[in-house]
């Protein structure tokens, strides 16, 4: 499958990086890694290998893990983030003491197995969508304590970000409006509560569509309509509001979706339904054949 050409890696924080690998090697390591304590604490060289396809994303929580355990350890990177790789693909060499490396072999391959899988994923629809209007986007739908990280991975594999929690943006769904006594109601409470943030309105109707159109606000959400309704929200809506469309979106559907010309598709499948992508680490140098595919120029 391609894809646009990788992009400069997204920004993060690298203290919620920090803070995110204190908390991994605090649940795996605990008083101390009692196997690693057997080895002779000597230098030695180990390498990342890829076992399928994937879309790379994780290297700085990769990175924290190791030089939280070993400040001095050296890390090669032979990928960049964002990058499809085939099965085989060296992706990284190390060189440090052989106790941290393996001890912050597990934590480190969770978090870049993981946030590839994320990345994959997003990456799929993307390429799907390609040549139409859509974005695609994420949802608060995240593994927990992993928010910020998997956001990132759906950047690294060319999606977009939704808000990032309940704090960033107003979102009004059934419950809100019900609550309010009418869509009109909650969208002036939450404008006249936080004039400041991005107003996103639910809407299960065409006219609770035209309503939130009069209203205003940033952005409209159409759950679940069926095909020929969606498309008609497109019309009644021309242009006005960007549209976005939720629920029941699978990589069979989303082309269909994105040629109705809606202007968002949000998925929480990209987070929610992660099947981390085969890595390991091997300790000793890389294997002569894996080493020469690695290299991102393909010679």
């Amino acid at each position: 499958m391609s894809r646009p050409d990788v992009q400069a890696a997204p920004a993060v924080d690298p203290e919620l990086v920090l803070a995110d690998v204190r908390r991994a090697l605090a649940e795996d390591v605990g008083s101390g890694d009692v196997t690693a304590a057997l080895l002779p604490d000597t230098a030695d060289v180990a390498y990342l290998l890829c076992k399928q396809d994937a879309v790379i994303a994780g290297r700085p929580w990769f990175d924290a893990c190791h030089r939280l355990l070993d400040p001095s350890v050296r890390i090669d990177w032979r990928v960049e983030e964002g990058q499809r790789v085939a099965a085989g693909t060296v992706l990284a060499t190390l060189q440090g003491h052989s106790r941290s490396l393996v001890t912050a072999e597990r934590t480190a391959l969770n978090f870049i197995q993981t946030l590839s899988a994320t990345a994959t994923t997003t990456a799929a629809y993307v390429e799907a969508v390609h040549g139409t209007a859509a974005r695609i986007l994420d949802t608060r739908k995240t593994l927990p304590g992993l928010r910020i990280a998997q956001k990132y991975a759906v950047r690294c594999g060319g999606g977009h970000n939704h808000r990032i929690g309940l704090y960033d943006a107003v979102m009004l769904k059934e419950n809100h409006i019900r609550a309010a006594g009418s869509l009109s109601a909650a969208t002036l409470a939450a404008r006249q509560l936080h004039p400041q943030l991005p107003l996103i309105v639910e809407v299960e109707t065409l006219a609770q569509l035209r309503e939130a159109i009069d209203c205003g606000c940033d952005r409209i959400l159409i759950d679940d309509f069926d095909p020929a309704t969606r498309r008609e929200a497109v019309r009644i809506t021309a242009g006005r509001i960007p549209l976005e469309v939720s629920g029941s979106v699978d990589l069979d559907s989303v082309r269909g979706i994105a040629l109705d010309g809606v202007d968002c598709i949000s998925i929480g499948g990209l987070t929610k339904h992660v099947r981390a992508i085969d890595l390991s680490m091997k300790l000793g140098p890389p294997p002569a054949m894996a080493a020469t595919q690695a290299r991102p120029d393909g010679t």
